[in-house]
């Protein structure tokens, strides 16, 4: 299963230094959107990339609806990378729906992890009596019309306002990575983000953690971060990024990878 996984996967191992650090990317993106990240770790680490199986640049017949019907499949697809390249600790930093799955997989295996870096991390998009996600549930269901009625319109109104800042390059490469991913799979996926709420396991993380939140995410409330570090089990540090929107490693790439390295260094 290990070689299949690493080749299905699109895994890579880049860089020149003793410890591994994981970078993971969220939704609608790909490994690429680290491209700007990259060669500010490679001199000091062994960067492991790769692809989640909903990503447009995996083959889409990988993507088994059955299995992935929780972030649990994506939980076992990390482990199994990481047991597959013999990596016995690593750094890991996820961004959006790879924090949560950062967060499963450390609770699994804490041994694994030296610590976590969480980019955009919410435990639950909906809100919820005295707990402010960011979204009502009318709002998510239009969401969901909206990408079933017409994807291409979607992603063309969703990009914009996601990247945030006045970034045009980037408004068209997270286009592109959305545009890749089946539109079936998008939806799929984006149903089982939004239905999730892993408020209730936080308190079993004891992997010390750095949640980077930017001052303006249309997707995650800067509240949500102060929630999290409230409630993580272990250590928890908050580091707000002055940038707006939610793919910082894509619009501010010099700004976030001074914060990374700020957590990996600590």
């Amino acid at each position: 299963m290990g070689r299949n996984l690493l080749e299905a996967l699109n895994v890579r191992v880049e860089g020149t230094g003793q410890k591994y650090l994981v970078l993971a990317h969220g939704f609608g993106t790909d490994q690429s959107a680290w491209q700007r990240i990259l060669p500010y770790f490679t001199p000091y680490y062994k960067v492991i990339l790769y692809d989640l199986a909903c990503a447009g640049s995996v083959n889409p017949d990988f993507f088994d609806f059955r299995r992935y019907t929780t972030l649990d499949a994506y939980v076992d697809d990390l482990l199994d990378i990481l047991d597959a390249l013999a990596v016995t600790r690593c750094a890991y930093v996820g961004h959006s729906v790879s924090a949560m799955i950062g967060i499963l997989a450390s609770i699994r295996r804490r041994d694994l992890f030296t610590k976590l870096i969480l980019i955009g991390a919410s435990p639950r998009f909906l809100n919820d009596h005295d707990y402010h996600g960011g979204f009502e549930e009318g709002e998510i269901e239009t969401v969901f019309s909206a990408m079933e009625a017409n994807y291409a319109a979607w992603v063309n109104g969703f990009a914009p306002l996601a990247v945030g800042a006045d970034v045009p390059a980037v408004v068209r490469e997270f286009s592109r990575t959305l545009f890749n991913m089946r539109p079936d799979i998008s939806l799929f996926v984006c149903r089982t983000v939004f239905n999730s709420d892993f408020r209730g396991v936080l308190g079993l993380v004891k992997v010390p953690c750095y949640v980077i939140q930017t001052a303006k995410d249309m997707s995650v409330p800067a509240s949500v971060a102060t929630y999290m570090k409230n409630h993580l089990g272990g250590k928890s540090t908050v580091m707000m990024l002055n940038t707006e929107g939610h793919l910082p490693h894509l619009s501010a790439p010099a700004l976030l990878a001074q914060s990374l390295r700020r957590a990996l260094s600590q």
